[in-house]
């Protein structure tokens, strides 16, 4: 890819190829999200408003006159709705700019993500396809409360040669609005446009060399004024929590990481039974099927990860059409319809969360026959949050030992493992959720390849790999 630096490339081997100046800790690891709607409501004590406000952000793109107001949940008092622009290019990290939206959405904020392209419709650089709300050009004349650049490559070199972005983003700057930037981009594209100037930075570790050595630091979040930076896809959970506790307040972004479930920076938790190797003897084939309503987050990062380990993945839409809309309003094409996808077998059948998408795949024929196949054939297969009641009804978890998330744990009738992030029984791994997503990749990728190869992953993601 044009643009991808050698010493990025090195560094991800199995790749494809408050506002004082201060450091924050992130988290081990990668959130743990609310696939339920019903379920992982945040549990922000705020007003009906909020909540109509919330599904407006979630599916709406730019609305320049949206003054909708939203309610502080300790003071009761109205506030305006904060509006906050995501831009994409060719080649945009998909991880963190999932990550990014979802979470201040569920915030309760109007995200706008805007290509930089001249489609709306965008590859990112682990192939899957995103879709932008509108074009950056249309946001031009719009006032944003924040702008957050994904990183990746080529995607930071797109998003800096973009003009009309660098116009935006040098306003947002000067006005001592919020911005910020994660992995590449920092180096990449702020630095370019002459706004890292006397700001403590940080950025992803292969391109730490260009930030200047006096204003570089390594944490993993690094907020400095109205600049906040972080490192990568495994950081990219703290980050956008950083943001919404600087477009909010602390105790919203508390609350919203509680709702997210996620737990302490060096719980990676995992517990194996019945163990049985899943090594293969060929490059391993992978199914995510996925429906209107399924949990962005954990769709990208199971994708992502496994792609940058050298797995075949599939994304498969049970919808008529490929494009679904993702349980926070972001726009994900399949590779293929599941009835094309299923002309073909699998090593593995992973299933991402979302209640809504739950009951939809559920209904699926085609789906349900793959997965007793897979099944009866001793294959991989898993599942993460809601979607361990896919399989209950399936009858694929009789006498098996899982996890799911706290709330759908209630509906099982399974032996459930107290404290697991990730469980493995045999063939079977399931999950807890959004922030233990990046966990339970990682648990697939170190089951078939080994640890080694898991832990260069993690390194390219800046994630912090814990082999037990």
């Amino acid at each position: 890819m044009e643009c991808l630096s050698a010493a990025y490339a090195l560094h991800c081997h199995f790749v494809r190829s408050h506002r004082k100046c201060h450091s924050l800790s992130m988290m081990g690891s990668t959130p743990t999200s609310p696939c339920l709607s019903s379920f992982f409501s945040l549990r922000l004590k705020r007003s009906l408003a909020l909540k109509k406000v919330h599904q407006v952000a979630a599916t709406t793109a730019v609305d320049a006159g949206a003054a909708t107001a939203v309610v502080d949940s300790r003071s009761g008092a109205s506030a305006p709705l904060k509006k906050v622009l995501v831009p994409i290019g060719y080649g945009t990290e998909e991880m963190e700019a999932a990550i990014l939206i979802y979470v201040l959405r569920q915030a309760g904020a109007h995200v706008t993500v805007a290509s930089v392209e001249p489609k709306l419709e965008v590859e990112a650089s682990g192939g899957l396809k995103l879709v932008a709300d509108t074009f950056v050009n249309s946001c031009a004349n719009e006032i944003f409360d924040l702008i957050a650049l994904p990183g990746g490559m080529p995607g930071s070199a797109r998003l800096r040669d973009c003009e009309v972005l660098r116009k935006i983003t040098s306003k947002q700057a000067e006005e001592k609005r919020l911005y910020g930037a994660i992995c590449a981009a920092p180096a990449v594209t702020l630095l370019p446009w002459g706004l890292l100037r006397r700001k403590r930075t940080t950025c992803h570790p292969a391109f730490m060399d260009k930030l200047s050595s006096f204003w570089a630091v390594k944490s993993n979040i690094q907020v400095s004024g109205e600049l906040t930076t972080s490192r990568g896809p495994g950081t990219a959970l703290e980050f956008a929590l950083s943001l919404v506790e600087q477009l909010y307040t602390q105790s919203v972004a508390q609350e919203l990481r509680d709702s997210l479930l996620v737990t302490a920076e060096d719980d990676h938790s995992k517990e194996e039974f019945n163990q049985v190797e899943w090594s293969l003897d060929h490059p391993p084939h992978a199914l995510i099927p996925i429906a209107n309503g399924s949990n962005e987050i954990e769709i990208v990062t199971i994708a992502d990860i496994l792609r940058r380990a050298k797995v075949n993945v599939v994304v498969a839409s049970v919808e008529k059409s490929l494009q679904i809309l993702a349980s926070q309003g972001t726009k994900i094409v399949a590779d293929k319809s599941l009835s094309m996808a299923a002309e073909s077998i699998y090593d593995l059948i992973i299933l991402p969360g979302g209640s809504k998408a739950t009951k939809k795949l559920s209904k699926s024929r085609v789906l349900k026959k793959l997965l007793k196949e897979q099944e009866s054939a001793g294959r991989i297969h898993g599942a993460i949050c809601s979607s361990a009641e896919l399989l209950q009804v399936q009858g694929l978890l009789k006498d098996k030992r899982i996890t799911a998330h706290p709330a759908m744990l209630e509906k099982l009738a399974c032996k459930d493992i107290d404290g697991a992030n990730v469980v493995i029984d045999g063939k079977l791994i399931t999950s807890k959720g959004l922030a233990s997503t990046a966990d339970f990749a990682l648990a697939i990728v170190s089951k078939i390849f080994g640890h080694a190869r898991a832990r260069s992953v993690a390194e390219g993601l800046v994630f912090e790999y814990q082999r037990n």
